[in-house]
């Protein structure tokens, strides 16, 4: 008997193969990932009973959520659930029970899977919703009547679900439907020039867009992914032995490659880096001792990426002079609209995309970001701040990125954040909040006032100033603006 493939179907068939033939045929992940080839036959392959070990019991459709960290078992589970219609959804272990049970909850989910290292947290999450626990290695090794074909997932049903990083409230489900998955996959790979050959480095938590999001296409790709469970200096300097040469990173792990002289990496050949923009001196710094590699960020966000580029050649040029490129988050991905809805008078509004490779579109089409931003007479997109995030300072608008970025372009300062706070006469005042490059000489107040004035309208200037030894980012580098506070310090 024949069956038709459709390409997303073929396209997770031949990187379940890829991952087979990448694995040590003695471990765990061949018994989860086990199949064996129909003779004769042109259909579904045939599997091991472990390749339905996650799906006895379970019924198809309904998102299974698991705590895990990167490793060949995580991924195995991944691609068992999106060929057998139980969709897993990766959690960060490092979330609170109550912030885990949330979640859970919201999926309306049968169960909660866990590595075991993450066993305890796991049951005290699950506790109070009624939840079975099934920690990975206690899965049974063999399940009565599970042999037969596989069932053929259609390009409509969910491979996947991630979920926001939730810096701006709860974490919200998106859904990865195979047919926008596969599209993304292809597109991904092609910015970031991935093939048969390639290695993909990244310590970007598992649960993460920036983690098993790229983990994803680097296999679709045909490339080899190396998982570092959190970047370190010394882990990186082991990445060269291993031929590494697509590495993504975030600008203060760059920083902090520069500072310990670890950033030359030989076998590199793409560095791509995220969260936040790049300063123009860290860049050519970069650049300088990353001969062979071309540099690239993308835009996107869970819901939906890329949505813009920064490519290598646009790296080059702001490398050359062009700095405000880096301000910028590029131009649209190949195949994307990008407009601003109901711009203001300085002709920022709400980021609007549309593509067929994106995952939380409306109805319309289009995909609300939520990112405020304006886009320049040469075409690039600038993000000014979350639609959240703008301030009122006597009825003028100000957006918080703008001013960050002008903060990041000071040779002395190494981040920055600005907040508003609560002012009787104005309505909302701004403060800022700057780590600079030398705590034990920090520039002055005045120095950073007429520095930000020199580029910013005077409403947009920081009204306070606070020097902190670090901001507080989540494990993708997000800066986390609510957690900002001045905790009774007086400000400068």
């Amino acid at each position: 008997m024949d069956f038709a493939f459709s390409p997303e179907q073929e396209e997770l068939r031949r990187t379940v193969r890829q991952f087979l033939d990448k694995t040590s045929p003695e471990t765990e992940v061949r018994r989860l990932m086990a199949t064996e080839r129909g003779s004769g036959t042109s259909g579904p392959e045939h599997d091991e009973p472990g390749l339905r070990r996650l799906g006895a019991g379970l019924p198809e459709g309904v998102p299974v959520p698991a705590l895990l960290e990167a490793s060949p078992e995580a991924l195995a589970l991944v691609l068992a659930g999106a060929a057998t219609r139980r969709p897993i959804a990766p959690l960060g272990p490092r979330l609170t029970a109550r912030e885990l049970a949330g979640c859970i909850e919201r999926l309306a989910a049968p169960c909660l899977v866990t590595q075991p290292p993450f066993a305890d947290i796991a049951a005290a999450a699950a506790a109070d919703l009624g939840l079975k626990v099934l920690v990975l290695d206690e899965l049974p090794g063999r399940v009565l009547g599970s042999s037969g074909p596989l069932p053929v997932p259609k390009p409509d049903d969910t491979a996947v679900v991630l979920h926001t990083s939730g810096t701006t409230g709860h974490p919200k489900a998106v859904c990865y439907r195979h047919d926008r998955l596969t599209r993304r996959c292809r597109l991904n790979a092609t910015l970031q020039q991935l093939r048969p050959g390639s290695v993909f480095a990244t310590a970007s938590p598992f649960h993460h867009i920036a983690g098993l999001g790229n983990i994803m296409v680097a296999l679709a790709a045909g490339a080899t992914t190396v998982a570092v469970p959190r970047f370190t200096v010394a882990a990186w300097r082991e990445l060269e032995p291993l031929g590494v040469t697509h590495a993504l990173a975030v600008p203060t792990m760059v920083e902090m490659l520069l500072r310990q002289g670890a950033l030359p990496l030989r076998t590199l050949r793409v560095m791509q880096y995220g969260a936040s923009p790049i300063h123009p001196d860290t860049l050519r710094t970069a650049m300088g001792q990353l001969p062979g590699a071309g540099f690239l960020t993308l835009y996107g966000q869970t819901e939906g990426s890329p949505i813009t580029w920064l490519s290598p050649e646009d790296h080059r040029l702001a490398a050359a002079g062009r700095e405000e490129l880096l301000a910028s988050v590029g131009r649209p991905a190949p195949g994307v609209e990008v407009r601003v809805a109901d711009p203001d008078g300085s002709g920022a509004g709400e980021v609007m995309a549309r593509a067929d490779h994106l995952f939380a579109a409306g109805p319309d089409g289009w995909l609300r970001t939520g990112d405020l931003g304006r886009i320049g007479d040469d075409g690039y997109l600038y993000l000014v701040g979350r639609r959240g995030d703008m301030i009122i300072r006597g009825g003028e608008n100000v957006y918080p990125q703008e001013v960050e970025n002008r903060l990041l372009e000071h040779p002395r300062i190494t981040d920055a954040a600005v907040i508003s706070v609560p002012d009787r006469l104005l309505g909302e005042t701004i403060t800022a909040f700057v780590v600079p490059a030398d705590p034990a000489d920090p520039p002055g107040r005045e120095e950073l006032r007429a520095f930000a004035r020199a580029a910013l309208a005077g409403f947009k200037v920081p009204a306070q100033w606070e020097f902190v030894p670090s901001l507080p980012r989540n494990a993708t580098g997000k800066l986390l603006r609510r957690h900002l506070h001045t905790g009774g310090r007086s400000p400068r």
